[in-house]
């Protein structure tokens, strides 16, 4: 039943995307809302309780707006396109382990490693491409690879180098991900395109990959690594599959984006509509058609019963900002963002603090960015549209790094058994400075836009 609600609603906000008719925002709204209470009996923890404030407040909102009861199902679709992303992402995630890319770099991370320096610059070259591919799921994956090669190091060590290795190597590859919900969604609010972006995202991450090498091969050096392996991967071998990994994203860019020109539905409804179909015809071309049908549709069923977390945060969230805007109290915060929009270097500094303060008091940079542009509207065609999506996506992205709440840092926390506040802390100066590079790269290019 879940998975039949959750994917019945997500076809449903596709089909109006191309077409009108006047019940169907209504029918959409009234399934989003079915799945909306579906998600609450199975979501836990944080997302729950984030859930329900917001919907509480939300509700709240609706009925002192004094709208008719009728209009109360038409504010459900905010979020519609995000979840369909989370939806359809699974498909991928089956594709690439179909295609045993992940074995492959897995084995290519132990092959010949020497020193813990270049076991950490290894190791984040394999989490960053797979994060790519495989987003989340990379972190739980490559902790088990780095495991054995790590268990002569200390503990405090140790987890300080999964923590700053995993999930700085992620974020990293976040920045410039097609799939990434932050990129699509502020490439659709500045109406930007990814290849406009592409460049200034790459050089970003050049320069932070850099400092961080830098700084890790001091940090190591002194620190011997006793495990070596026996693997054996051939050089042929592991080039052909990160060409062929670089060439699915490749060729997924190219007609997400002819797609988006053609159809003009925005970047993130053109990735959710696509990704299904490129998936299959990877698997055709790579020869694994059959089993990737055979892996891909159960591995999608039950990560799809997994998502009752987002469908439960995420449409509250949106019904939330929603009827936020609509009451008029943004209005204050709207003025901080009126009034200093003329301010670039200032404008971008608020926005890295919006990002931080709320991340560090439980809201997810998803919802944190919703907000945002909603007190952004009035102001956002007066802003370097390109540069305004490289400070959104770098200052979303960098919550990744450090707040407790978000999955990443969660997830790693429990895997390493150490408060998330501590694991967290450990990567806030690199955040801060992924942050700064940012906002100084965002702010130079208000000169030549």
């Amino acid at each position: 039943m879940r998975i039949t609600l959750y994917t019945l609603v997500i076809v449903l906000f596709i089909i109006s995307r191309f077409t009108t008719h006047p019940l169907l925002s209504l029918t959409i709204g009234m399934m989003a809302f079915a799945a909306l209470m579906m998600a609450a009996y199975y979501a836990k923890g944080l997302y729950r309780i984030s859930g329900t404030v917001f919907f509480i407040i939300g509700v709240g909102l609706f009925f002192r707006s004094g709208d008719s009861f009728y209009s109360f199902f038409l504010h459900f679709e905010t979020m519609l396109g995000i979840l369909g992303l989370f939806l359809l992402l699974p498909f991928l995630n089956s594709l690439i382990r179909v295609g045993r890319y992940d074995t492959k770099l897995r084995m290519f991370i132990e092959q010949g490693v020497t020193s813990t320096g270049t076991l950490y610059r290894r190791s984040f070259f394999v989490c960053h491409l797979l994060g790519l591919f495989l987003n989340i799921g990379t972190l739980p994956l490559l902790k088990r690879s780095l495991s054995k090669s790590l268990s002569s190091l200390p503990r405090k060590v140790a987890d300080k180098f999964y923590s700053q290795n995993l999930l700085r190597a992620y974020a990293l590859c976040l920045t410039w991900s097609p799939m990434e919900v932050m990129v699509v969604t502020s490439l659709d609010v500045t109406g930007k395109s990814y290849f406009q972006l592409f460049p200034i995202v790459i050089s970003i991450l050049l320069i932070a990959v850099s400092i961080d090498w830098i700084r890790a091969t001091y940090q190591y050096r002194a620190v011997p690594l006793q495990y070596e392996s026996d693997t054996i991967l051939s050089q042929k071998e592991l080039y052909r599959n990160i060409r062929e990994m670089l060439v699915l994203l490749f060729m997924f860019i190219v007609l997400v984006s002819l797609f988006n020109y053609i159809f003009n539905k925005g970047y993130l409804l053109s990735i959710v509509i696509l990704i299904l179909p490129v998936t299959i015809g990877w698997a055709f071309i790579i020869k694994k058609r059959r089993r990737f049908f055979r892996l891909s549709f159960p591995h999608w069923q039950e990560r799809t019963k997994g998502l009752s977390n987002y469908y439960f945060m995420f449409i509250s969230a949106g019904f939330f900002v929603e009827m936020l805007s609509k009451s008029g109290y943004l209005s204050f915060l709207q003025e901080i963002f009126i009034t200093h929009s003329a301010r670039t270097l200032l404008l971008y500094v608020i926005i890295a603090s919006f990002f931080l303060l709320t991340s560090l008091i439980g809201f997810h940079p998803l919802v944190s960015l919703t907000l945002l542009i909603e007190m952004l509207n009035p102001v956002i065609l007066n802003i370097s549209t390109i540069s305004l999506a490289v400070v959104l996506i770098t200052c979303s992205l960098s919550t990744v790094l450090y707040s407790p709440y978000n999955l990443s840092v969660s997830i790693l926390a429990d895997s390493l058994k150490i408060n998330p506040y501590r694991l967290g802390m450990w990567n806030l100066p690199f955040a801060l400075l992924y942050i700064a590079i940012g906002v100084f790269v965002a702010y130079a290019l208000t000169f030549f836009h």
